[in-house]
């Protein structure tokens, strides 16, 4: 297996747009080039397409050369733009784990792309040799979640690595929760295996989920199909610059991760205390998955209190369940106020 021999013909053959900030790189005092209007607002030019200033400051952070690095509008975008690349409509498909993140088959439903779901363990690890059985020369991507959504937990690497050996696609392992797991990024791998794909963003840790930007870390070769098929300028220039000022600031995310992992302990044993909580779920995220007597009545009472949690209950595995993200020291005050002023 090789990474080109997994990329649809007809995005190997692509002649991608050529914009007029990646066809000239230098320095000048007159642009003309791009039909920008010419008065300055600060953000009256086209944005770096390719963003080599941020690529930069994450590459130091993650430890990865800057060519292996791909940003996009959202993590959402990476896996939009994955599909597109390796497969191909009504022929291909991706294979998903249940209980995990629901925007991998909605994406690929809306690429035309069929979906095969093989649902994790009771204790929701990957199951490998189910996945490898319903493995086809048609089954291009399958998609991890570590830390997974919604149940909290950290894939075990070793399962992990057993699949980047054994599945002859592309692997992606979304990191979305990384900075609040004590495990390794699975990125560390990037060189081992080129059929890895390892997606993180700015939305959870670093409090940017408006800004909408997501990282992918893969092979070059990976990072070059990507850059081929995004919209030119998929990154917007204010985007780019709260992340550069987030990154200049890399105290205050570290800061607010440990607050968070504080509050997530503390929350997770006064909400076990209930007697309406059967199960408190073991979390490596900032959102602790929750088993309730009745959820839905639990869940339409924490609405009339103004607080919104998510309901679960119909997930596969997740039976029974609220998801409760880790909010605030004040936020979860209220949040277990209420709780114990609730009566079914």
């Amino acid at each position: 297996m090789t990474v080109e021999s997994l990329v649809r013909p007809n995005i190997k053959a692509l002649r991608p747009y050529s914009s007029a900030r990646s066809e000239f790189k230098g320095s000048a005092e007159v642009f003309i080039d791009a039909n920008e209007n010419p008065f300055e607002t600060g953000l009256n030019r086209y944005p770096d397409p390719l963003q080599w200033n941020l690529k930069k400051k994450i590459s130091t952070l993650v430890r990865l050369p800057k060519e292996n690095i791909f940003l996009g509008n959202g993590s959402d975008e990476v896996i939009d733009l994955l599909i597109r690349i390796f497969c191909e409509p009504r022929v291909d498909h991706i294979i998903t784990v249940p209980p995990t993140y629901g925007m991998y088959k909605v994406s690929a439903s809306i690429a035309d792309i069929a979906v095969k779901e093989v649902l994790l363990t009771t204790d929701y690890q990957p199951r490998v040799d189910a996945i490898l059985a319903a493995t086809t020369p048609q089954s291009k991507i399958l998609f991890l979640c570590s830390p997974n959504n919604p149940t909290g937990n950290d894939m075990q690497p070793v399962l992990v690595q057993e699949l980047l050996d054994k599945f002859p696609g592309i692997i992606v392992v979304d990191e979305a929760y990384i900075d609040f797991s004590s495990q390794k990024s699975f990125s560390q791998y990037i060189d081992q295996y080129p059929n890895l794909v390892v997606t993180q963003t700015f939305s959870k840790a670093w409090g940017l989920a408006g800004i909408r930007l997501g990282m992918a870390f893969a092979s070059r070769e990976i990072i070059h199909y990507f850059n081929k098929v995004k919209p030119p300028y998929n990154v917007n220039q204010l985007t780019q610059k709260a992340a550069l000022e987030a990154l200049n600031d890399t105290k205050t995310k570290t800061d607010w991760v440990f607050t968070i992992l504080r509050e997530r302990d503390k929350v997770a044993a006064d909400l076990a205390a209930f007697s309406f909580v059967q199960k408190v779920y073991p979390s490596d995220a900032n959102f602790l998955m929750t088993k309730v007597d009745d959820p839905l009545d639990l869940y339409q009472y924490l609405v009339t209190k103004g607080i919104i949690a998510r309901d679960r209950s119909t997930v596969p595995l997740c039976e029974g369940c609220l998801r409760f993200t880790v909010g605030r020291p004040e936020e979860n005050k209220q949040l277990l106020a209420a709780l114990k002023a609730y009566k079914k």
